[in-house]
């Protein structure tokens, strides 16, 4: 069974524990059930519930089901076990969202850049501030910069939605790893201008560099967020 099935009816079944149909502590539908309605194989059902369970969303309980581990958080934003943008995880949250455009510009790598981004000198960039908005409230910048060879004839219009949806839709890239470094920083006056910040006198910054199918680095991203309102998600699971 191709690929898009199984994830295809994770997707659908995500949508659904997000929502409540399958609320917390519940069990799902048989795999009988799912087969039925889904007109697929039991291995179909399995490996979408194995998406479902490696995010979790779910749990297998020997001789039960499967059952609804997932609830929701208030602030339960992003997730260190997926790779996905501001505009689908904002999405994924059912959160009133909005992207400004504080600076847009095209520029070559020097040596500065090069320390920060490990972009090679010389190398054609864009260059992007967005200030992220959730329910009005300014609570993320983002300091983007992509590879123009691979973000090709990127506009400050398409940088206002989803960057990795331009990518992979229109431009055809497979976005396949990010490699990410969290810490605490002091506040700069840039944040201070823009930030909700409450106070605060740090951000939590989020290095992203992140690879293409081809094993290039075509994004490094420092993601600044107001520290009360930071939230990173992560499934782990015990060996043996």
């Amino acid at each position: 069974m191709p690929k898009n099935k199984y994830d295809a009816i994770y997707q659908v079944l995500r949508n659904r524990i997000q929502d409540g149909v399958y609320p917390f502590q519940q069990l799902l539908p048989s795999e009988a059930m799912l087969t039925g309605e889904f007109q697929c194989s039991r291995n179909t059902v399995r490996r979408a519930i194995e998406l479902l369970s490696a995010e979790g969303f779910v749990q297998s309980v020997h001789g039960k089901g499967v059952i609804v581990i997932y609830k929701a958080e208030k602030h339960s934003i992003f997730s260190l076990n997926r790779i996905e943008s501001f505009t689908e995880a904002a999405l994924r949250n059912h959160l009133n969202y909005r992207t400004e455009i504080l600076l847009f510009l095209e520029l070559k790598t020097d040596a500065h850049i090069h320390r920060r981004t490990d972009f090679p000198v010389g190398c054609d960039i864009y260059y992007v501030q967005r200030l992220r908005y959730i329910d009005d409230i300014p609570l993320i910048i983002d300091h983007n910069y992509f590879r123009k060879d691979v973000v090709a004839e990127l506009t400050e219009e398409l940088a206002k939605g989803s960057v990795y949806a331009y990518l992979e839709e229109q431009l055809g890239v497979i976005i396949t790893t990010t490699k990410r470094v969290i810490r605490v920083d002091p506040i700069t006056e840039h944040d201070e201008m823009y930030l909700h910040l409450e106070g605060c006198n740090c951000v939590a910054a989020v290095n992203n560099s992140t690879y293409n199918s081809d094993g290039v680095m075509f994004e490094f991203t420092q993601s600044r967020h107001s520290p009360k309102y930071f939230e990173f998600h992560e499934v782990s699971r015990r060996n043996g």
